[in-house]
């Protein structure tokens, strides 16, 4: 589990050389932080990211960087209600809300199908 006052720690005097990304899990963008850090444009945008981090909530914080080690964050977070859509258009938005964490690659192909027909056998 990663934690989120470690990341923002490690994103404020690391961040210019990526150390943040290595530890939440994105070693291409850490790669590429580190290539260009002598531009300094990695360290500007590492300060965004740390304030970011500061004003990220726990549970967002866990929906977005610890999703690998368990699954079941993504179902208990309020922001995405996946087993609790009463309407029509909750069950609308909330698939859109899986679709888009499957798009970004927060979530596999496999935890994405289950959700989703879990989802719609509910409606």
């Amino acid at each position: 589990m990663r934690n989120r006052t470690a990341a923002i720690l490690i994103c404020f005097f690391g961040g210019s050389f990526g150390v943040h990304k290595f530890y939440l899990g994105n070693p291409v963008l850490g790669i590429l932080y580190l290539v260009f850090c002598w531009t300094f444009i990695p360290g500007l945008i590492s300060f965004f990211e740390f304030l970011g981090l500061c004003f990220m909530s726990d549970r967002e914080f866990d929906a977005r960087f610890n999703y690998a080690e368990d699954p079941n964050l993504l179902a208990q977070s309020s922001r995405y209600p996946i087993g609790s859509a009463r309407s029509r258009q909750e069950a609308t938005s909330t698939l859109y809300d899986l679709k888009k964490l499957y798009e970004d690659g927060i979530i596999t192909a496999e935890e994405y199908e289950v959700k989703r027909r879990k989802m719609l056998d509910d409606i």
